[in-house]
């Protein structure tokens, strides 16, 4: 979770050191093609990787990705033109990704049913835990000894945790080898499934707007450059306990009343906050981390939320199903956003206004599902 997650949240860091090293002929929108396509790529396989591990069990799908992983930062490190970075770290490091986030929650699913909220939380701090590691070797190792080396160092950590994973992961259930390795879409004619999902859509689609754009924003409005790289690193601070509480306050509340909440509130402190920070550094770190720890339930309860609402035993096919949909939101997201800032002649507010609504459509569309699949009165837990 740590190397695939922990990257994810360092998205940030790469956005604005590619656009100021590497690329920085690009414009915002071309860059943002390179971890949105990351993101996708981290989700669109799911379809494939979740029934191969229902299937055939943890390692014919982590083993690969664990290689893959590892060798995509190596790679990531020496490239320097645009099509490189593209395809070790968009293709080969999303895909690898995939193989790693996958199994990783649909394992945590099969041993927790009425703690797997908390549970899922716990394990996805590993990906805070990465996105404040990742970007500090980057902001404080490159300067002094280069990009590679930082991003060399990356891979090394990398390759100890995958090599772990390998060892460690397990799940409750044996495989079936029976049950087959297709894409499962005619669950999107279970209503519930269907309003889930789209309700997962619009969260994710939200999510990674700020996670990308943040330290450029930092730097647009004059902050301080090592100041506005560490935004990253204050928001995953924010991140780790924001993706174990919600999910301790899920397993009591229920997790689609606390998704709906965390998304309005993700949504009031963007429009609100974010929007009026301008140059405040320190509104500016008052946002990052309020909005790593109320948007750490878009990572640790969506897949939760879709296991609630399909059996035991379909939950890598139904997360995997889910999240390759997921995966086309994540992958126009960060480009489009940066188009409308550049359709703004460079200001953030468009971008800002944009991820905002994504968060209210958000919240509307989890009350709309939890309605459906778990009953419209006020005092439902679900």
């Amino acid at each position: 979770m740590m190397p695939s997650m922990g990257l994810l949240n360092t998205i940030g860091v790469l956005h604005a050191w590619t656009a100021s090293h590497q690329l920085s002929d690009y414009s915002s929108s071309k860059l943002g093609w390179i971890f949105g396509a990351f993101s996708f790529f981290l989700y669109f396989g799911g379809a494939q990787v979740g029934p191969i591990f229902d299937s055939r069990g943890v390692l014919p799908v982590v083993l690969p990705g664990s290689i893959g992983l590892v060798l995509a930062v190596f790679f990531f490190g020496e490239s320097t033109e645009y099509y490189q970075i593209f395809l070790s770290f968009s293709v080969l490091g999303g895909i690898s990704s995939c193989c790693l986030f996958t199994p990783a929650v649909s394992a945590v699913g099969h041993w927790f049913n009425l703690r797997r909220g908390l549970a899922t939380g716990i394990a996805c701090t590993a990906g805070g835990l990465g996105g404040m590691l990742f970007p500090l070797i980057i902001i404080y190792v490159s300067p002094k000894l280069g990009f590679p080396w930082a991003m060399r160092i990356i891979g090394i950590l990398c390759f100890i945790l995958c090599g772990s994973a390998c060892i460690l992961l397990k799940t409750r259930l044996p495989p079936d080898h029976k049950r087959g390795m297709a894409i499962d879409l005619k669950a999107l004619l279970d209503p519930k499934y269907a309003l889930t999902t789209l309700a997962v859509w619009l969260v994710e689609f939200a999510v990674f707007v700020p996670y990308a754009y943040i330290v450029s924003y930092g730097l647009h409005v004059g902050m301080e450059p090592t100041l506005a790289y560490l935004l990253t690193v204050f928001l995953s601070a924010g991140a780790i306990p924001g993706r174990a509480f919600p999910g301790l306050l899920a397993d009591r509340m229920g997790r689609f009343n606390v998704m709906s909440l965390t998304a309005i509130i993700c949504a009031i402190l963007t429009l609100a906050l974010w929007y009026k920070a301008v140059s405040s550094s320190a509104a500016m770190i008052a946002y990052v981390v309020l909005f790593g720890f109320w948007s750490g339930a878009a990572i640790s309860l969506t897949p939760v939320c879709i296991s609630q609402v399909c059996r035991t035993e379909d939950i890598g096919k139904r997360n995997g199903t889910a999240f390759t949909l997921v995966s086309i939101g994540t992958l126009i997201g960060i480009p489009l956003a940066g188009a409308i800032q550049e359709s703004n002649g460079g200001d953030y507010w468009g971008l800002i206004i944009f991820a905002g609504m994504l968060y209210l459509a958000a919240s509307v569309a989890f009350v709309v599902a939890r309605g459906v699949a778990g009953g419209w009165g006020w005092r439902v837990k679900f």
